[in-house]
């Protein structure tokens, strides 16, 4: 990877987000791609995509474009697969040039070495949640819903996403961020190579130094709160609102 910044992001959910968050995020796009070495969007980028061979979900243009001269330029722009996004494929990596992750994944950002995941799944509780995951990613369910109409799937995804509800709700994402702070704190225990655990999901920014020098990361949303992180190297992550100051 080339020196310089690694700009992060999660939680856009593109499609449910107001217009106004939905413009600053394409505005803080284009900010990291003129700065970052590397942009890592850490999951549900999209409050709902699912491809069907040349069909992808309607909308997005603007960012889909923004993305496409980003990495045109050179500029290395890592997916990690969310809750409302994980089924993402060829139109993503093939046309927009993205590099997808369909689970955790180890990594060095700028000098820091990285467990980056998105978080749905992780953590204590939510069971019931678990199997209905393991449910909606096997080849079965994407093969009968490859067999529906995209318009029909699309409706039905946005009747069941719930993402406003869940945003205005401040004590699910409490539980959600208790259960996953508690997560990395557990990962970075059990690995003492690991500088950084950075997780998304529970919508809450997060800077938590768990020990000296090594860190409980949470990029936040764009539905409330415009955060980002920015790791550079020889120096501690920095949380970041846009447009502009530290959170």
């Amino acid at each position: 990877m080339p020196p310089g910044p690694v700009y992060l992001a999660s939680d856009a959910h593109l499609g449910a987000a107001p217009p106004a968050m939905e413009a600053a995020f394409l505005e803080w796009l284009a900010h990291a791609g003129r700065r970052a070495s590397l942009i890592f969007l850490n999951g549900d980028l999209f409050d709902f995509w699912f491809e069907w061979g040349s069909v992808v979900p309607g909308g997005h243009a603007r960012v889909l474009g923004e993305l496409a001269r980003i990495t045109d330029a050179g500029i290395p722009v890592h997916l990690m697969g969310g809750n409302h996004d994980w089924w993402g494929g060829r139109y993503l990596t093939g046309e927009i040039g993205l590099t997808l992750h369909r689970g955790p994944v180890r990594i060095r950002l700028a000098g820091h070495e990285c467990l980056v995941a998105h978080g749905d799944g992780l953590g204590g509780g939510d069971l019931g949640y678990r199997l209905l995951r393991r449910l909606l990613r096997s080849r079965v369910a994407r093969r009968a819903v490859r067999l529906l109409h995209p318009d029909f799937v699309s409706r039905i995804a946005r009747r069941a996403s719930r993402t406003e509800a869940h945003a205005a709700r401040s004590e699910v994402g409490r539980t959600r961020g208790a259960a996953l702070e508690q997560w990395a704190r557990e990962r970075l225990a059990e690995e003492e190579g690991l500088d950084a655990v950075i997780l998304g999901h529970c919508h809450l920014p997060a800077e938590v130094e768990v020990a000296p020098g090594r860190f409980y990361l949470n990029a936040g949303d764009w539905l409330s709160h415009a955060t980002y992180l920015i790791l550079d190297e020889g120096r501690r992550p920095t949380l970041m609102k846009w447009p502009a100051g530290r959170r």
